[in-house]
């Protein structure tokens, strides 16, 4: 079992940056593949970006390649997802996912733990 818990979101404006982190406890968090997603009020649950185990391949989702940087630490057993320039389009709850197989997945059902989520509002 892993727990994840999500810090670090809020309020920004556009074209402001911020930091999401997530903490994982509970089995060896340097095994799974780790990943960042998002869902906006009656919109679906949409990928933002993975890191593999070790921290070594990670994936982006287009709208947010080259201004998001997801990155891993395996002795903290944390996630970041440094987030620049943002958009008012990319207000959401952001929520932080482990799958077992720690590869990188775009798609949310190699995903088994999910954190709570953050809420970030990037106002206009």
């Amino acid at each position: 079992q892993v727990q994840l818990v999500e810090s670090g979101g809020g309020l920004v404006q556009a074209g402001g940056s911020l930091r999401l982190s997530c903490a994982a406890s509970g089995r060896p968090f340097s095994t799974y593949g780790m990943g960042w997603f998002r869902q906006a009020p009656g919109k679906e649950r949409d990928f933002v970006a993975a890191i593999n185990w070790t921290g070594s391949r990670s994936s982006y989702a287009d709208s947010v390649k080259g201004r998001f940087t997801i990155s891993r630490d395996n002795a903290k057993s944390t996630v970041y997802l440094q987030m620049n320039s943002l958009k008012p389009e990319e207000t959401a709850v952001y929520y932080c996912a482990a799958a077992r197989d720690g590869g990188i997945w775009s798609n949310p059902g190699p995903y088994e733990y999910w954190g709570q989520g953050t809420q970030v509002t990037v106002s206009s």
